[in-house]
């Protein structure tokens, strides 16, 4: 009986065009460059542990599937089914969750080559079904087309207190909410009358002018509302003014956005938008490939507070050092097949989903992850002391009893995004900084925060992110004295 292996991606037409290159291009490369090195395989010495701490309840509308867009329709639809109309095979696209206090939205969808060039418009739309008024606050909110936060290779650490370093548009969503920003576009507070429904999102994907026909929306927010609110997000291609007309939009080509009535008949009379992504393995699957699947769905949980320490439960956490040479590493958003040998899948589950779509939000995009380490070196000689943020090669269970890394890594980045970092230096000023990381698999890494801790003394760190989507699970966060 095989066992369950992680999905291999190849890349596509689609893939490559996205990141810029052609296949002609790619052959081309490949035959002029010179030989690899034969890769070295590094194992880590040290221990390996689950994530301390758990996700909490809060509900997050997590709209991701299809992530390629070509037919309009309903992306995620909250609303009750009644009075709208069943899609073959008599499946609502309904799911009838109400949402009430805290949550976050996720939306994340591109599109590719539409016909005619049309420009694409991804809405949200949030509805009242009460017969008083509900104010949704917006806390933070964020939304970034793929050409405004192009894919691209950059170093593995940018200072970037001022926000300016980003590769793609979800990671750029998330970093912006990190620090607490509300973009202009979105109102502080919105009022929905008693019955009615209004927009929170009515956004243009538009490729037209474009050299390759490819772009993409991500967005994210944080929400709470006063009262119960039914939540969708769609997608439809721009429209003609009705004699014909068209109007020059903030897409900045001659097309007009939907209206709040379009939007309303859409999600009344529309099935599920198109193409479907790739059928899930399910849970109980032991043996095929592992295929993830996109999420469409509420899932649960947008934060997880973890405390590393030898000693939970004490007033005074500590997290003895390891001893020089060693590491000590725990499991970030490890998942179904990538446990990292902590046997802790981390994925966040989900309330309410479609048939074809993900069984968990696997990879916890937009999941704030506040990490504490309350660091002690209890010898009696100043140890130098390392603090990063990696991804070891992928497994379930450990092959070879530590985490392996390669050198040369695999080309691939599998984390982009933004992380903050406070701490007390070796000089004694509090730092707080946001550091853009842009990390390959397997790649080896110089250290996120480096101290010189003197014998019997603690020290603080403290990272916080917000997972980045287009970041591949799993990772983990080293304490390595060196």
């Amino acid at each position: 009986m095989r066992s369950l292996k992680p999905q291999i991606k190849l890349f596509t037409p689609v893939l490559l065009a996205m990141m810029g290159l052609g296949v002609n291009q790619i052959f081309r490369t490949t035959a002029q460059a010179p030989a690899k090195p034969t890769p070295q395989e590094i194992i880590q010495p040290g221990e390996i542990r689950a994530l301390p701490g758990k996700l909490n309840t809060v509900p997050v509308f997590n709209s991701n599937s299809p992530e390629w867009i070509k037919n309009e329709g309903i992306l995620l639809s909250t609303f009750p089914p009644t009075g709208k109309k069943v899609a073959p095979p008599n499946v609502s696209p309904h799911l009838n969750y109400p949402f009430q206090g805290r949550f976050d939205l996720f939306a994340h969808h591109y599109t590719h080559s539409p016909k005619d060039l049309q420009t694409l418009y991804i809405g949200i739309m949030l509805h009242n079904p009460s017969k008083k008024a509900v104010t949704v606050n917006t806390l933070q909110a964020a939304s970034y087309l793929m050409t405004e936060a192009p894919f691209v290779t950059l170093p593995p650490y940018i200072e970037n207190n001022d926000g300016k370093a980003f590769s793609g548009p979800g990671a750029r969503a998330v970093a912006d909410v990190l620090r607490g920003v509300r973009q202009p576009d979105f109102p502080a507070k919105l009022v929905i009358p008693p019955g009615k429904t209004r927009m929170l999102l009515n956004h243009p994907v538009p490729v037209r002018g474009l050299q390759k026909p490819v772009n993409g929306r991500s967005s994210f927010f944080r929400l709470e509302s006063s009262g119960k609110i039914y939540i969708a997000s769609l997608a439809m291609f721009a429209k003609k003014n009705a004699d014909g007309s068209d109007t020059t939009t903030r897409s900045g080509y001659r097309d007009r956005a939907p209206n709040l009535g379009e939007w309303q008949g859409l999600l009344d009379n529309s099935k599920l938008a198109g193409p479907r992504d790739k059928i899930p393995t399910p849970p109980d699957a032991i043996g095929g490939q592992l295929i993830y699947g996109r999420v469409a769905g509420v899932s649960q949980g947008s934060q997880w507070q973890a405390v590393f320490t030898d000693n939970p439960g004490s007033a005074k956490p500590q997290l003895k050092i390891p001893q020089p040479g060693k590491a000590l590493s725990y499991g970030l958003v490890t998942l179904r097949g990538g446990r990292l040998g902590t046997e802790q899948n981390q994925t966040a589950k989900m309330l309410v989903r479609y048939p074809d779509t993900a069984y968990e939000a696997h990879g916890n995009y937009g999941i704030e992850y506040k990490l504490t380490l309350p660091l002690q070196n209890s010898s009696n000689k100043t140890q130098a002391v390392s603090v990063t943020l990696e991804t070891p090669l992928k497994e379930d269970r450990l092959s070879k009893g530590g985490l392996r890394f390669r050198k040369p890594s695999l080309d691939f980045p599998f984390f982009r995004g933004m992380v903050r970092v406070k701490y007390v230096d070796d000089g004694g000023k509090q730092l707080t900084r946001y550091v853009h990381l842009w990390h390959r698999t397997g790649q080896i890494l110089e250290p996120l925060v480096k101290l010189n801790m003197p014998a019997n003394s603690s020290r603080q760190v403290q990272v916080d992110l917000i997972y980045p989507p287009d970041s591949t699970p799993p990772h983990v966060l080293s304490v390595r004295t060196l």
